[in-house]
């Protein structure tokens, strides 16, 4: 059986929850179900699950998201935390979960994923989180430009902009031939 992994994006109290910072709001709290129900089975059938979190510092002048949106996901505090349930889930998982602080949009820039994908012998992996058109968009663009066979579960993203997140969905399947799942 070939090897696979899920990889959660910025599943986060600052991008979900209804008081986060930069939250998606109801979009996100919607699909919460769908990427517990995930997790669980990939944990179950052992294969590698990430947790790529976004990781900023206040106020930092050298990142390029600090002019473009509020701050958000700072280290160590309630927002940078996993949104309801995964949180729960990654503590009683935590040896069988990769926690990946990322800087940027794509969970591959500045990380070492692809290493970690490599070294398991992984070419296959498989996207949820939010939001659609932003951080799982460039993951997804950079998975695909490494190679990787990319799986988008549709039931699983959301954004905080609709429109956008129905152009990422359509970008997937029709200008990248990424393959698009809905599990419910």
């Amino acid at each position: 059986m070939e090897k696979k992994a899920l990889i959660v994006i910025d599943y986060t109290n600052d991008f979900v929850a209804s008081d986060g910072a930069l939250t998606c709001g109801e979009p996100g709290q919607n699909i919460e179900k769908q990427i517990v129900a995930l997790t669980n089975s990939f944990l179950q059938n052992g294969d590698f699950v990430v947790m790529a979190v976004d990781a900023h510092r206040e106020n930092d002048p050298f990142h390029p998201e600090t002019a473009l949106y509020p701050p958000h996901n700072i280290i160590g505090t309630w927002g940078r935390q996993l949104y309801g349930a995964l949180q729960q889930i990654y503590e009683d998982h935590e040896a069988s979960i990769t926690f990946m602080d990322k800087t940027r949009y794509s969970s591959f820039e500045g990380t070492d994923l692809a290493l970690q994908l490599n070294a398991r012998g992984i070419r296959e992996i498989h996207l949820v989180g939010v939001c659609t058109d932003i951080c799982v968009l460039h993951t997804a663009i950079s998975a695909w430009y490494l190679g990787y066979r990319v799986v988008i579960h549709e039931d699983a993203v959301a954004s905080f902009n609709q429109t956008g997140h129905d152009w990422a969905l359509t970008h997937f399947k029709n200008q990248m031939g990424i393959q698009i799942v809905k599990n419910a």
